[in-house]
């Protein structure tokens, strides 16, 4: 697995596992321990999951994941980098802290690896910034970061005291969804901050793409494989495709090791073309 540099030096992997959609009803319950059991076992070691999804849902399915396959031996705790997002209704200074031992809860685990504000509300950045700091101080995070921001907001993140101390934000982007390309993505290379790519399928729109399943002849692999092999080209983005599927996880885990070629990138830039202008950033 290729691994992606934070600024504070540490390694992640390059493809994790999404769980938007995990933990909504409880006869799937079940099922989706599995499905996140399956993808520790195919190799998958960073799990995204938020406490927005499924109300806590969501976590609680991760957390019953992982704690089966550490307390089976199959990975050490270490081995694992597990992401989940505080809602900005949360992010008052002591709403952040309630939140995160919230999902600590939720999650089975004594610290969160990275945590993110999911998206930019009304509760000002330096006092959400502040108790992410804390909790860092209080070894209840590793890390932090933010989610759907663009350049404008990653700038005001900045100029804050520990503004800079933000490691990642997660963002739509997939072929069909480069608007992140313009001004976004270069200002996050040129400050340390790791782009992470959640939807990089398009949620599954490029799976039935045929420009995409093209390319994947030649390649012997899916459209899919293809698309996330396009986002894991960069050295500085990390992809985050959900899927609940035994076959798909795997064929999603075959796209860490492809290798897209020019003239693979040049048909899919024709089909997608890069943008020339600033757009909004797109968001699910």
């Amino acid at each position: 697995m290729r691994l992606v540099r934070l600024a504070s030096g540490e390694n992640v992997p390059a493809l994790g596992l999404g769980t938007w959609r995990m933990g909504e009803a409880r006869r799937t319950r079940a099922a989706e321990v599995a499905a996140v059991q399956t993808a520790i076992e195919i190799g998958y070691r960073l799990i995204d999951t938020a406490e927005m999804y499924g109300d806590g849902g969501a976590e609680e399915v991760v957390g019953t994941a992982i704690h089966e396959v550490l307390r089976a031996g199959d990975v050490s705790r270490e081995e694992l980098t597990i992401v989940s997002k505080v809602l900005p209704s949360n992010a008052t200074h002591a709403g952040v802290l309630r939140a995160c031992e919230r999902s600590l809860k939720r999650l089975r685990l004594d610290v969160i690896d990275l945590y993110l504000l999911h998206w930019r509300g009304a509760v000002p950045l330096k006092e959400t910034v502040a108790a992410f700091e804390q909790l860092c101080n209080e070894r209840r995070i590793r890390h932090w970061g933010v989610s759907n921001f663009d350049t404008a907001d990653m700038q005001q993140l900045w100029s804050l005291p520990a503004g800079a101390s933000c490691v990642a934000n997660q963002v739509y982007y997939s072929a069909s969804e480069r608007g992140a390309e313009f001004d976004l993505l270069p200002w996050q290379r040129d400050h340390g901050v790791v782009t992470m790519a959640y939807s990089p399928i398009d949620q599954g729109a490029l799976a039935r793409d045929t420009t995409f399943a093209t390319v994947g002849r030649r390649h012997g692999v899916s459209a899919s494989s293809v698309a996330l092999a396009w986002v894991l080209r960069q050295p500085d983005v990390i992809a985050i495709p959900m899927s609940a599927s035994g076959p798909h996880l795997r064929e999603n885990f075959a796209a860490a090791n492809l290798e897209l070629n020019a003239d693979d990138l040049a048909q899919i830039d024709a089909q997608f073309p890069p943008p020339k202008r600033k757009r909004r950033l797109a968001t699910t």
